[in-house]
């Protein structure tokens, strides 16, 4: 099959490698001016946000990455204003702007900003910033059930028209937030980052020429879909399932949420079939339909082009998404949003569960699949002032692959660039104490390749406060593939008035007041293994047992390993055990 737009003039080779790099470097510098002019540490530490640019039509021409799950947000943000407007309503000097969460498919601490490029007089491309604001409004702990309880709501409008800010917006915003000066001041950052898009891709209009520079984009679109054809066609022919379940919605307890997941590979083209997901639950943890896309678009990615940069539209033309409108990752109006990631993440690790039998070289077993993040509020006991604090993402085990072990400590799939908070920051800003921040031990799922290790964080409280957490995959513990074990689930562990609590349903506890003294441990799951256990390196389940990765334990009764008094390996008594099994 020939790549879309193969009629047109071809591209100077030499001049698409300069725009492809040129491309990647706005979205960097794009990224660069906005963390170092936010206001809230969920954008400038965490890097909770992304970039890009798009055709007038919308299409990606490069993302720079913070949330892998933004990947489709602000493509279709960038369609639905134009649809909006009109193009021919959208002039030089516009900031057109929403939190509308059924149009970016998140939720509404989600503001994207979106400026039109015009060179020549010509709509040329769109600059774009998806940012988390701290506070939008709405109520504030426990489980949301609606959308209207959960903040602010802002229709497509534009920010800035022909150059003059829309005071009356930024004045309603302001009045409906908790932290005004920070939200206008991670407002104005955005603004920056959006400017800082249409600077320096005038710049490169300006120094190659805007057909040139358009023929480029074409060529670099038609290679990544040429790259993605050529993967996807290894794939053997086939249609492959897989099912998953979350543990609840936080409404009904215990109640589990299936995932079932279908992928039909047909020569070069593959299908990724989301229609029997869960319906949409009570609870916020339910997306719009371009998360529904991105996490079959997240996984396309991985399986056939990872390393193809700038991520763009050609990337997944060999790629049909079915989804039915009211599911977990398609739900309408009027569904609570507010926990919008933590599903698709169980959504994309499913899609590679299918895909294991097909290609197993290129999947991974489940990882931990939560943000794993604690959120606290009260009066600050130094400045009397209202705060409220998001702790995390923590990180935690990552699945094994056929040829090497899970990552430990490391963000999950949806937060993709986003770095976890740094301790210091924490305690100098909030009245906690981080008592422990260590790796589980055995929580890695056990294999011939090891799941990554978890982390356990316990975090003391100063002073009087309110703690929400809204952690799931407790239940649903990160699987191991081909004999792998399964890793550690997500758990939450409380110290009340020195009184431990292990013994909770789920890991979400809402609207739990501490006293000074009191803690609170984040605990995050372990990835799965892969392979069979007792086929693992016996050197290497040594080190494993030095590191504190596993126990000495568990190196003899999962991996069928003795070791001496010395920590070494026990050859002999080793190769029996292996034997016998």
């Amino acid at each position: 099959m020939t790549p879309q737009h193969a009629d047109r003039a071809p591209s100077d080779a030499i001049l698409t490698e300069i725009i492809r790099n040129g491309v990647l470097a706005v979205t960097e510098d794009m990224k660069t001016n906005l963390t170092r002019t936010a206001y809230n540490m969920i954008i400038y530490e965490a890097l909770d946000f992304t970039v890009g640019l798009f055709t007038p039509e919308g299409d990606t021409i490069s993302i720079g990455l913070g949330l892998p799950m933004f990947i489709r947000g602000m493509s279709e943000t960038v369609r639905a204003k134009v649809k909006h407007f009109g193009l021919e309503n959208i002039k030089p000097g516009d900031i057109l702007v929403t939190n509308d969460a059924y149009i970016t498919g998140s939720h509404l601490n989600h503001f994207t900003f979106s400026l039109p490029i015009f060179h020549g007089g010509e709509l040329t491309a769109f600059a774009c910033c998806m940012a988390h604001w701290q506070d939008v409004g709405g109520q504030l702990g426990g489980v949301t059930t609606d959308i209207y309880a959960e903040g602010i709501q802002i229709p497509i409008v534009k920010y800035q028209k022909e150059g003059v800010v829309n005071q009356d917006l930024v004045d309603i915003i302001s009045m409906n937030v908790r932290l005004p000066d920070r939200a206008m001041g991670d407002l104005r950052a955005q603004v920056t980052a959006v400017k800082t898009g249409e600077r320096r891709f005038t710049e490169l209009l300006e120094r190659y020429g805007r057909e040139p520079v358009e023929r480029a984009i074409r060529a670099i679109m038609d290679q990544s879909e040429r790259a993605a054809r050529a993967r996807t066609k290894e794939i053997p022919d086939g249609i492959y399932e897989a099912t998953s379940f979350m543990d609840d919605d936080g409404v009904e307890i215990s109640k589990r949420i299936p995932i079932k997941v279908r992928v039909i590979v047909e020569g070069e083209k593959m299908t990724i079939d989301l229609t029997e997901v869960a319906r949409q639950v009570r609870g916020f943890y339910n997306s719009g339909e371009t998360t529904g896309y991105a996490c079959a678009q997240v996984a396309y990615k991985c399986i056939t082009s990872p390393t193809d940069y700038p991520i763009n539209e050609g990337s997944f033309r060999s790629l049909e998404v079915k989804l039915t409108a009211g599911t977990v990752v398609s739900a309408i109006k009027p569904a609570a949003m507010r926990w919008w990631m933590t599903f698709p993440m169980t959504i994309v690790d499913t899609i590679f569960k299918a895909l294991e039998k097909a290609v197993p070289d290129r999947t991974i077993a489940g990882h931990h699949a939560d943000l794993v993040v604690a959120q606290v509020h009260g009066i600050h006991p130094s400045s009397g002032q209202f705060y409220i604090g998001n702790f995390g993402p923590l990180g935690g085990g990552w699945g094994a692959k056929s040829t090497e072990d899970g990552m430990s400590a490391t963000v999950c799939l949806n937060d993709g660039d986003t770095h976890n908070s740094p301790v210091e920051q924490i305690e100098t800003k909030h009245p906690l104490i981080v008592e422990q921040l260590a790796l589980r031990e055995g929580s890695g799922g056990a294999g011939e390749y090891r799941g990554g290790l978890g982390i356990a964080r316990t975090v003391r409280a100063r002073a009087g406060l309110t703690l929400n957490t809204t952690i799931e995959r407790m239940h649903c513990r990160p699987w191991g593939l081909a004999g792998g074990h399964d890793g550690a689930g997500n758990e939450v562990w409380l110290k009340l008035d020195g009184r431990e609590v292990t013994d909770l349903p789920n890991a979400k506890v809402l609207v739990q007041r501490l006293k000074a003294g009191d803690t609170f441990t984040l605990a995050s799951g372990g990835g799965g293994g892969f392979g069979n256990p007792a086929e693992r390196d016996p050197d290497a389940v040594a080190s494993d047992v030095a590191e504190g990765y596993v126990t000495a334990e568990e190196a003899r009764t999962l991996y069928r390993v003795a070791l001496t008094s010395d920590g070494s390996v026990d050859g002999p008594a080793t190769r029996q055990m292996r034997s016998a099994t």
